[in-house]
């Protein structure tokens, strides 16, 4: 199994994807670490994709 995270602005417009992970939680301990930067780029929210299929989503990324 292969995880990754779609990218999306905040229209829900996908702009980007993640490297691919073996483990969910390698995944969701990455997104854990890496959102600030991913805001900083311009990035609103996220799908998790197993294998390309969306197990969860849209997260958004700015604290509520």
């Amino acid at each position: 199994m292969a995880w990754s995270w779609q990218y999306e602005n905040g229209a829900g417009d996908p702009v980007g994807a993640s490297e691919q992970f073996e483990q969910r939680s390698d995944a969701e301990t990455w997104i854990g670490t890496s959102f600030e930067d991913l805001l900083e780029d311009g990035v609103e929210q996220v799908r998790l994709l197993e294998d390309g299929t969306e197990v969860y989503g849209p997260m958004g990324l700015r604290p509520e």
